[in-house]
């Protein structure tokens, strides 16, 4: 989801030129709590928000909530002394991903050239579609229409010339609407806008242009990028100016050309229970091992990433002989990866697994034994079950009540 700030005096026309912009992102709005709405109609207009107990956090909040200040990530207890009236609904992560996974669905029919960098948002490249579905703008229209008739949730849209103008439009667009920048009028539409709203500008990073007078984006292209890099580093930098100056290179990469496929879940509470981590690195197996047989992919090296109360992060790895896409396979060896970390109270704050060194699915995937040869073929026969019902239809015994539900939050996309 797009976190940064709205600026008021961004909202009109940059341009009606949208040849030159190929990049649309897709964000939906208050995603949790618009999923939730659908089950609970009588709290629409209500300050509502989705997320843990009394020690957890927001994970979603309604614009109406946002009114009172109650913003995703922040503790329940201030939301409440913020908004006493507020709404809290519990977590339904399944219920998000399969509502998720359609919208995913609606995006790869306009096109392939995709990204899916959330539960929530995405990007597409949309030059290979326009010959069938018309002009960035008309596709931007087309995508909204059809959430909102399929899914019944709002969706806004950025539509411009890199990933990073695109991502900063459809916070500018929403709630429920969509901006193009034209090519000829990204430089003017970055620097009018604060510098917070940079895909990568953090609060430290903010205090440290701010002691150099920054304040907007047009400031930091002024400022240079020699002084940048004595102020942030070299990377950090130069990275940085670039994306001041317009200038973002990155394609949108789709996931048959990512390095990895995996998922990560921020807890709205810490988590200490092994039981329960066990069943999310599970979970995590499975989705990973589906991703990689639908890309016809196999990897050879199982990562875990775990966050500690303290923000502390360290990720461990192991590699298989030959490349699998068998989910018991890579859950037994990320399970022994976590099982070998000490997890101090009061627990984790996130945890995810990743599968690495992908490489096309062929005649040395891992299928050693008789024993792994029957479990793909079990989870190839559950992929058909899951792609027609959604993910809750069918798994292993063991997921059919996930202990560790009410405590996830916010799930990656594909990639960690």
């Amino acid at each position: 989801m797009s976190r940064g700030p709205r600026v008021r005096s961004a909202r009109h026309s940059w341009g009606t030129d949208d040849s030159g912009t190929p990049i649309l992102h897709v964000d939906m709005d208050a995603f949790f709590v618009s999923v939730e709405l659908l089950d609970h109609p009588e709290l629409r207009g209500k300050p509502v928000a989705v997320g843990g107990k009394e020690r957890g956090v927001v994970a979603a909040a309604s614009y109406e909530a946002r009114e009172y200040g109650v913003n995703s990530a922040m503790p329940v207890g201030q939301a409440y002394k913020k908004c006493p009236q507020l709404i809290m609904l519990p977590v339904r992560g399944a219920k998000y991903r399969d509502v998720s996974r359609r919208i995913m669905a609606i995006l790869r029919d306009i096109t392939p050239r995709i990204e899916q960098v959330s539960v929530d948002e995405a990007f597409l490249d949309v030059v290979g579609a326009r010959r069938i579905f018309g002009s960035p703008v008309e596709i931007a229209k087309l995508i909204r229409r059809r959430i909102r008739q399929q899914e019944n949730v709002p969706a806004s849209i950025g539509i411009a010339a890199t990933k990073h103008v695109a991502k900063i439009a459809s916070a500018q667009a929403k709630p429920d609407g969509w901006m193009l920048i034209s090519a000829d009028q990204t430089l003017p539409f970055l620097h009018s806008l604060p510098v917070g709203v940079m895909w990568g500008v953090g609060s430290r990073t903010l205090e440290k242009l701010d002691r150099e007078g920054v304040a907007t984006v047009g400031d930091m292209a002024n400022l240079g990028e020699a002084r940048l890099v004595r102020v942030l580093g070299r990377a950090a930098g130069s990275h940085l100016y670039r994306l001041a100056m317009g200038i973002d290179e990155r394609p949108v990469q789709t996931e048959r050309e990512e390095k990895s496929v995996g998922r990560e879940e921020t807890f709205f509470e810490h988590v200490a229970d092994r039981q329960c981590l066990h069943a999310v690195l599970l979970d995590q197996a499975h989705d990973s091992a589906r991703r990689l047989r639908e890309a016809h992919l196999a990897g050879r090296t199982v990562s875990i990433k775990v966050r500690f109360a303290d923000f502390t992060t360290i990720t461990r790895s192991a590699s298989f002989d030959q490349p699998t896409q068998v989910a018991q396979d890579i859950y037994d060896r990320a399970r022994g990866l976590l099982d070998r970390i000490d997890i101090p109270d009061p627990g984790l704050r996130l945890l995810g697994l990743r599968v690495e060194q992908l490489a096309p699915a062929g005649a040395n995937i891992q299928l050693a034994f008789d024993d792994d040869a029957r479990r793909q073929d079990a989870e190839t026969a559950m992929d058909a079950v899951v792609k027609k019902f959604g993910s809750g239809a069918l798994g292993p015994a063991s997921l059919l009540k996930k202990p560790a539900d009410e405590h996830r939050g916010d799930r990656g996309g594909p990639s960690i």
